[in-house]
This record gives C-alpha cells, structure tokens and sequence, in this order.
C-alpha cells in the first residue's frame, strides 16, 4: 500500500550538489510557513466558538458529578466515551459517505437543541444524578458523528504541506479556548450556579451552525486544496459500512506508524485525559479549593499546551515527531507527579501547566503525524479509529480511577497516572516506527537539490 507518509531513515537521498547548502533549510522554511486557507481559518474559529461552549458545559457537569462523589463522577465521564466508542466508527464511515459539512452542520444544530433543553431542565430540577447521566449519553452520541468530522478538516481544507501548522494553529486555538472556558465556567458556577453556565453554552453551537452555513452557501471559501493524484493513495473502498470500517482499520493495521501511533495514543488516553477532567475537581472537593481555583487549575492546562503549539505555528513541527511525543509524556508524567503533591491551589496550577506542556508536545507531534500518513479517502474513518482508541480506555479508567480517588484518595490515583504517563512516554521513544519517523517538511528538505 503506498501512502504519503513521513520519510523514514534508510531511504536513499540525492548525492550532494553544488549549490548553496541552506537550500534544503530554505526549502522546510518555506513548506513550515505556507499560507492557510481563509476558508480554514472560518471554519476554524466557528468550530473553536463551539468548543468554547462546549467547555464551560464540561466543567459545570463535571463539578456537579463531583459533588456526588468521585464515582459519580467517574462515571458520568464513562458515559460520555461508552457510546463515543461504540459508534465513533459508523460515524467515521457516514462522514467519508454523505460528506463532513453535512455531520458537522446536523450536530451543531441537534447540539443546540440539547444544550438549551439541559440549562432549561437543570432550573427546575437541578442536577440530579440521572440528569448528568442522561446528558451524557446523549452527548457522546453527538461526539461520535462530529469528531471524526470535525478531526479529518484540516487535512480536507489544507495542503499536506501546511498541515503540521493547521494543527499547531487548531491545537492552539484549542486550548486558549479551554483555558477561557473553564475559568469562565468557574466564574459563572460561583455567580449564577449551574444554570449560569449552561445557558453561556448554548451560544457556540449557534455561532459554528451560523458559519457553516455560510461556507456551505460559498464553496469557494472553503480553499479545499487540490486532490493528490490517484496513484498517491488507494481509493477507498465500497462494499457497504462493514466493508467500509474494516478497510479503515485495515489501513491502520498495515500502517506501521499508525499501528504503533495508535497504541501509544490508547495507553496515553487511559492515564493522561483523566487527569484534568476528573481527578483534578475531585481533588479539589477534597481539599476544600473552590470552582474558582479549581476552574483555573483545569484551563491552566491548556496555556502549557498553547506554550508548545505556539513554538510549532511559528517554527513548524519538529523533524522527529515520533521522538519529540515520547519526550512530551515523559513531561506530562512528571506534571502528574507535581500535582498529586500539591499542598494548595497555586501548586496545583503549576502542575497543571507542565502537564499541559507535556500534552501538548505529545499532540502537537503525534497528530500530524498519523493524520499526514493517512491515504485519501479514508480520512474520517482514521480520525474515528483515532476516537475510539482514545475512548475506549477512558470508559474504564474514569470508572476505576473515580472508584479509587473515592475509596482511597485523589493523589493516589494522580500518583499511578504518573508514572502511567512516564512509562508510555519511554515506549514512545523505544518504537521504531515512531522514533525513526521524519515530518513531510523534513522529508521535503532532505530531499532538496
């Protein structure tokens, strides 16, 4: 199977030539700094306008399933990620299928539906236990068809070339608005309890509908960039849904960097995501630190991811992601440490942004390079594979790790998480297929005149 890949070391390079040697530097300088598509960067910010809403809703939920208890919790969580797994690669499938601006239009409108109908039912009745549930539900539901979507975007609307800073700029984009919105969650759960929040929320799915029905009406503002030629990337398969799922993860089998992407990623999802979204608000019930605080703790993660994808918007992605992504686990795992030691708020804080850095070094790196391995044609049936295996081990590890923050304590399942977290981080570093793995713009380089 032939996919543009990363170059791996080994493959045979052009003998020297008599120009200048900066050429090849020239040459990744300029692959790094290629312009992004004014359709790309709507779409990105009426997505990133969703996502702000989004995160003030997770956090709210996420401080009222704490106050249940930390298996409340756990399991709300669970909830949310059982049908993201179960259905995650039919809506992959149905995306490449009847296209991804229709997905991404239908879950932003079902999506306001649901928020406006939780902040109505959350100020009658409040919050109890099978309403956090209910929503969840009914919220990873909604993830498993927009994700895949919304994931394959930046490969549909950019060129492969510009794609690590598409991602860099998304990923920051990202956490600015993480960060925003669950300080602002915070804020609002202190002033106007949970109801504040939720009706905030319902803003962004109004803001990401508006704009993709104006690129819809526009398609020439989308920018899609031109299709590789056919022999570049097999096409992809027609044989019913079946089919079409086991030839995606038929490409992920065969793919090595891939294969080996994924696992650490499912490793990685098991003991890192779970960190912020819940140990850290129970450890702050336990504690006795307030949502204000702890609303800062949660989006200070996302300003140590920012750090990093900022350095990647600006610089370009590093020559060896694969390595560049064991090392930012290895930071994220040492992060983990940090926090499950925290005598107060401001430590905590702290933590939180070497483990966003970690994070984001880990990110910044490992999605460009699975996503730009990725053939044609299968584009959203990766990014679901990429969902499902990110979670499925959250199902369970929100469950066991909010049984254990309850039974025991916080810090003690922040502690295993650590060294979770160090340990993948040196298998990273250990694979081959990741470890030898070049980015497009390196490759580019190396293979200049």
């Amino acid at each position: 199977m032939s996919v543009a890949g990363p170059r791996v070391p080994g493959m045979a390079t052009p003998p020297a030539s008599p120009a200048p040697t900066r050429a090849p530097e020239a040459a990744q300088t300029e692959a790094r700094r290629a312009a992004l598509p004014g359709g790309f960067r709507l779409w990105l910010a009426g997505w990133l306008a969703s996502l702000f809403g989004s995160g003030v809703l997770y956090f709210a939920l996420g401080w009222a399933a704490a106050g249940h208890g930390g298996a409340v919790a756990g399991a709300m969580l669970a909830l949310i990620n059982l049908p993201r797994a179960a259905l995650m690669l039919l809506g992959g499938v149905v995306a490449d299928r009847i296209g991804a601006w229709r997905i991404l239009t239908l879950c932003a409108a079902l999506s306001l539906v649901v928020v406006a109908a939780l902040a109505a039912a959350v100020s009658f009745v409040g919050t109890p236990v099978a309403l956090l549930f209910g929503a969840a539900l009914v919220i990873g539901v909604l993830d498993a068809f927009d994700l895949p979507a919304s994931g394959s975007m930046p490969r549909r609307l950019v060129g492969p070339e510009s794609l690590p800073r598409a991602m860099a700029l998304r990923q920051t984009g990202v956490q600015m608005v993480l960060f925003a919105s669950g300080a602002a969650g915070g804020a609002l759960l202190d002033v106007f309890g949970t109801p504040g929040p939720l009706a905030v929320a319902a803003v962004g799915p109004a803001v990401l509908l508006a704009v993709l029905l104006w690129l819809r009406r526009r398609p020439e503002g989308r920018g899609t960039p031109q299709e590789p030629a056919p022999h570049t990337s097999p096409p992809a398969e027609r044989s019913g849904l079946w089919g079409d799922i086991t030839a995606g993860l038929r490409v992920c089998r065969r793919t090595p960097i891939l294969l080996s992407g994924l696992g650490v990623t499912a490793v990685a999802a098991g003991f890192l995501l779970p960190v912020i979204s819940l140990l850290a608000p129970v450890l702050a019930r336990q504690e006795g630190w307030g949502p204000r605080e702890t609303g800062v703790l949660v989006g200070a993660q996302a300003v140590g991811i920012v750090s990093v994808a900022l350095v990647v918007l600006v610089r370009g992605g590093a020559a060896r992601p694969g390595v560049a992504a064991g090392l930012g686990l290895v930071v994220a795992g040492a992060g983990i440490g940090v926090l499950a030691a925290a005598p107060n708020p401001l430590v905590g804080i702290l933590a939180s942004l070497l483990i966003g850095a970690g994070n984001g070094a880990f990110g910044a790196n490992i999605a460009p390079l699975m996503l730009g391995t990725t053939p044609e044609g299968y584009l959203a049936r990766v990014q679901s594979v990429v969902t499902v295996v990110q979670s499925l081990p959250l199902v369970g590890m929100n469950l066991a790790l909010g049984l254990l923050a309850q039974w025991t304590s916080a810090r003690i399942a922040l502690w295993g998480c650590s060294l979770a977290a160090l340990l993948t981080g040196l298998l990273t570093l250990a694979l081959p297929a990741l470890r030898e793995a070049r980015s497009a713009g390196a490759a580019k380089a190396g293979r200049a005149p």
